[in-house]
């Protein structure tokens, strides 16, 4: 059940229950949300931003402030740099050195690194204490923030290291969305789209009928399109927090997106590099029998209306195939990918056979 329970900006904020875990609140004007997500008897919060943020952050502080709050800002690295463990460990630091206790809180204002980094922080010290996100992007509003999964990167790959950590409430304020760069829109929208292609095909529809108005912040559609992005995964989350399998839907197009993040040194976009990686399923798909030629246009055609990549270099394969054998939905030496089997009904491939993972490889860089 959703609710809608108040009036920002002419379109009623939404409160959408992660079953009994906790609430996501998508409207506009929503900041003096965030203080009433935390838990009784919270009475210091420390504000984790990225350095770009500080203006924001402030603001969210102040609203703490206000209701009697004392609060310390912390400031982290810029996109993927925040989620090492050295940023990690400098944020244990402070919290020692204001003397933390299992009774205070995290919040967490910024984009997905933010959010992952600030909730393995908070899962992390005294083995667990309240985390509230404030995501600031797209992606972040759709999906990092959304569920409980937290970690920081490793040379070895990325969110190899981390825990479920529910929040204790996200609050998605899409005025935010007014400053976020055009393509950083653009690549949130891969997230949002994975959701219409794994359980909610008006999604696809929504943007197939006005792609231009779907990458506009300002938008109705877009609203919508968050609040049904966030709905599909508050649903799979409430029925499976620690993914032993179905929310493993959710990575529709992550285990080839995830290697060419690593493989690029996380200077591609995480939703560009999931939209290549949505293709690639899709051409897995296509190439075992669950996926007909339509779906298989419809991947590329509803990437391509907003902007998103949906082809990659050649000779890469091998350099991917290394990266991807440390996933983590990986089983042993069986690699396992998120496939359809028709629209909106998502499925597990274990194991495919080299050549055909090589013809799916072959057709995304054709």
């Amino acid at each position: 059940m959703t609710a809608h329970d108040g009036e920002d900006g002419g379109r009623a904020a939404l409160t959408i229950p992660v079953g009994s875990l906790h609430d996501v609140v998508v409207g506009r004007g929503v900041l003096d949300r965030v203080a009433g997500m935390l838990p009784p008897g919270v009475a210091r919060v420390m504000v984790v931003h990225p350095q770009g943020l500080e203006t924001y952050a402030r603001t969210v502080a102040d609203l703490l402030a206000a209701t009697g709050l004392t609060v310390h800002l912390a400031a982290v690295e810029e996109a993927e740099a925040a989620k090492d463990v050295h940023v990690a460990a400098r944020l244990w630091a402070v919290l020692g050195e204001l003397a933390f206790t299992r009774t205070d809180a995290v919040v967490a204002v910024g984009g997905g690194t933010v959010t992952d980094l600030a909730g393995f922080v908070a899962a992390t010290w005294l083995r667990g204490v309240s985390v509230v996100h404030v995501p600031t992007t797209l992606l972040a509003m759709v999906d990092a923030a959304v569920g409980g999964k937290t970690g920081i990167n490793t040379a070895e790959g990325k969110n190899l290291v981390g825990a479920f950590h529910t929040p204790a409430g996200v609050v998605c304020d899409l005025d935010v969305l007014r400053t976020l760069p055009h393509a950083d829109v653009v690549a949130g929208l891969a997230e949002v789209l994975k959701c219409g292609f794994i359980a909610d095909p008006r999604i696809l529809e929504l943007v197939e009928a006005d792609p231009g108005a779907a990458t506009r912040w300002d938008a109705p559609v877009l609203a919508e399109l968050v609040e049904r992005a966030v709905r599909v995964k508050a649903e799979v989350v409430a029925a499976d927090l620690r993914e032993s399998f179905l929310r493993e839907i959710l990575n529709y197009g992550h285990t080839l997106g995830h290697a060419v993040e690593q493989l690029e040194g996380y200077r591609r976009r995480h939703g560009e590099a999931v939209a290549i990686g949505m293709v690639f399923a899709a051409e897995l798909g296509h190439a075992t029998g669950t996926v007909d030629d339509a779906l298989l246009a419809r991947h590329r055609s509803v990437l391509a209306a907003v902007g998103l990549p949906t082809t990659y270099a050649p000779g890469r394969f091998d350099d991917l195939l290394a990266v991807m054998a440390r996933d983590k939905k990986s089983r042993g030496a069986t690699l396992r990918f998120v496939v359809l089997d028709g629209l909106a009904n998502p499925v597990r491939l274990e194991g495919p056979d080299d050549r055909v993972l090589r013809g799916a490889y072959a057709a995304l860089t054709g």
